[in-house]
């Protein structure tokens, strides 16, 4: 049986179970962190990494001839050098769906909390203004139903896919997008035509030369002023300073992110200076935990294990010729 080593153990949790991994290992050494610089001194005994966000690099895996499988606890690779890896001979594996009732139901609760100007209300109440009124409730700021309003989906994949379900059970009117950079070749209407109806927009798509900055400052001009703005996929694929500056003005209606281009943003942004100066907007940053319920963070475990029962199925075919 394979030696394996979990780098980032701390990625998924301490309340996560990883017998799944263990009884199908010799042995599974778990790191809580790693450094880069740190992670080819602890893999140099491996035949399996586990990883989440450690950076393998060619350097770093060149000095490990005996790795023969990178699992990573993600979706996305951008850690791990692939082409070092396919030249050693090192399969890379990754988890996919493995949150998509956890982000499609974080995704519903930020367009919720976004129609429902919940910031806005709850800055009001901090501020004692239901305590002084004169009348039983507050009606500054006009909330929006849900009911019968456009939503735009840009990504139609499992997760796009149940976003779309849960938001109809809402009444909504869901549209997908075609995929961006490829519009002439897709049958669905393009963003840019989308755009002068849209009630709602839900990112769900991959970041890349195609959607980097694919909500900008040009695109938000052509929008309803009411327009609600949520992104669970990748921090880039709005341009968060030309959607903040729409915000301020009154040329959208809320703007609901659960990521930003760099995590964590040690550096700040302009997001978090804005919710931190206590700015009346219409605004919402979570942390980058749409997917980190308990449920969904188990089932990447079950997942990985599968990877590495697969991987050793066809390294036995392989023996067997």
């Amino acid at each position: 049986m394979p030696n394996a080593v979990m780098l980032d153990a701390e990625s998924l949790g301490a309340d996560i179970n990883l017998t799944a991994i263990r009884d199908i290992v010799s042995h599974l050494e778990v790191y809580q962190q790693s450094t880069a610089e740190q992670a080819s001194e602890r893999l140099s005994d491996a035949d399996i990494a586990i990883v989440n966000k450690v950076v393998l690099n060619a350097e770093t895996l060149s000095a490990l001839p005996k790795l023969k499988l990178i699992c990573v606890l993600a979706t996305g690779l951008n850690n791990i050098d692939l082409d070092t890896a396919k030249a050693q001979n090192i399969l890379v594996k990754n988890v996919t769906a493995y949150g998509t009732a956890s982000v499609s139901q974080h995704t519903l609760m930020l367009m919720l909390t976004l129609a429902n100007r919940l910031p806005r209300y709850q800055a009001d109440i901090a501020r004692g203004e239901w305590q002084r009124s004169d009348f039983f409730c507050l009606q500054a700021h006009s909330t929006l139903q849900l009911s019968n309003k456009h939503l735009v989906m840009v990504g139609q994949g499992e997760l796009g896919s149940e976003v779309a379900r849960l938001a109809e059970a809402f009444g909504m009117k869901v549209t997908f997008a075609a995929r961006p950079g490829n519009e002439s070749n897709d049958k669905r209407p393009s963003l840019d035509d989308l755009l002068p109806t849209a009630d709602i927009i839900s990112l769900h798509c991959p970041l890349n030369e195609t959607t980097k900055h694919l909500i900008n400052r040009t695109r938000l001009a052509n929008a309803k002023s009411s327009l609600l703005l949520v992104n669970c996929a990748r921090g880039g694929i709005i341009d968060e300073a030309a959607a903040l500056e729409a915000l301020r003005a009154g040329k959208i209606g809320g703007l609901a992110v659960d990521v930003l281009p760099t995590e964590p943003p040690k550096e700040g942004h302009p997001l978090l200076t804005a919710l931190a100066e206590g700015e009346a907007l219409n605004l919402i940053v979570t942390p980058h935990n749409a997917w980190i319920t308990p449920e969904a963070r188990q089932n990447i475990v079950a997942l990985t294990a599968d990877n590495i029962k697969q991987w050793q199925t066809e390294a036995s075919g392989l023996s067997a010729n």
